[in-house]
């Protein structure tokens, strides 16, 4: 095993309790930290909101060491969420960075201290383009805060370190701050789950939002549609040639009468000798469920699986004027991926 000059050599000894105990004990200091966090909000949180909400430029956030990446995670969380945002290094502002500087831009400081020479730096020079400025910090009367118009304060007796040093529970209340600011914006803005899919365009979660039951029905010449006049035989061609499990059963106008699926040929095949012989209309389901071309997938496919009649593999997509245009099978909302 590598050695490493630091710290105490001697191999501690594996307690589970104990070492469960440290843990539980991190959670509790830190959970009380954020709880004082939440207590002292004031005035100070609903001006900072009306600044950003009323923002017409970007929202710019910055930070050094571990701060920073909190403000990194501020600013892609802000970005996802309607406020378009963007993280700005103290240090590379000031060798050129500055060039995406705006007026009408809100600058957002993290900084425990409030004394980091480098943020306080790029604070000033934002200042002279106009800019509003909010700062996050544990330390209300730092340099930092005295250079803001508007100060969050995260006060916070000591890290959860046992040395009080590594930054743990000031940049855990630093990303509460920074989320209680988004989250309250998603509701003042009235950002819905359709605003939050068009930034989430990939990945399971961007799918689920934006795929609709039309990209994945059966449709043309592959939707199974029988006339509610033939018999069941007569029917079964167009049901097993096209292999979905079902057919959707319509009237000589072409609207929806029911639905046949191989459960119910089963079923009546078990019954009846002559069950070859009778009418599709005696053998379907008169009333199927029904979906809109324009239904989320996803929600499609919660109505498969909650229907109160009990869980469906087959939906019918219908249009405004009650004729199947589509078919959709369970396997399809599985195999895109949407869960």
């Amino acid at each position: 095993m590598m050695e490493y000059p630091i710290g105490n050599h001697q191999a501690p000894e594996w307690n589970e309790a104990a070492i469960i105990a440290l843990g539980k004990e991190t959670f509790t200091q830190e959970a009380d930290a954020l709880r004082r966090v939440g207590e002292v909000l004031d005035g100070s949180f609903v001006l900072a909101l009306k600044n950003l909400f009323d923002c017409q430029g970007r929202v710019l956030v910055t930070g050094l060491g571990k701060s920073g990446i909190i403000a990194r995670k501020l600013a892609a969380t802000l970005t996802s969420t309607g406020s378009p945002s963007h993280f700005i290094h103290p240090v590379e502002a000031a060798h050129g960075d500055l060039g995406i500087v705006r007026g009408a831009d809100l600058i957002i400081s993290i900084s425990r201290s409030g004394n980091n020479q480098e943020v306080v730096a790029l604070l000033d020079n934002c200042r002279q383009f106009g800019m509003k400025s909010i700062a996050i910090t544990a330390s209300p009367n730092s340099a930092l805060a005295r250079a803001s118009d508007i100060v969050l304060h995260t006060p916070v007796e000591r890290e959860a370190c046992p040395l009080n040093l590594t930054p743990t529970t000031s940049t855990l209340a630093a990303m509460a701050m920074g989320d209680a600011l988004a989250v309250s914006l998603i509701r003042l803005r009235g950002f819905r789950r359709e605003d939050f899919a068009l930034f989430h365009p990939s990945g399971t979660l961007g799918r689920s939002l934006l795929t609709t039951v039309s990209a994945l029905m059966h449709t043309g010449e592959e939707l199974p549609v029988v006339a509610d006049r033939l018999t069941l035989g007569e029917s079964l061609p167009e049901m097993v040639g096209k292999r979905l499990g079902g057919a959707c059963v319509v009237d000589d106008e072409g609207k929806l009468v029911g639905l046949c699926v191989d459960g119910d040929i089963k079923r009546v095949l078990l019954e009846r000798r002559d069950a070859l012989d009778l009418p599709i209309s005696e053998v379907m389901n008169q009333q199927p469920t029904t979906v809109g071309p324009d239904e989320l997938a996803l929600n499609a496919l919660r109505m498969m699986e909650q229907r109160a009649e009990g869980p469906v593999t087959l939906l019918i997509v219908v249009d405004h004027e009650s004729k199947p245009v589509g078919l959709l099978h369970i396997h399809d909302v599985l195999r895109a991926g949407l869960l």
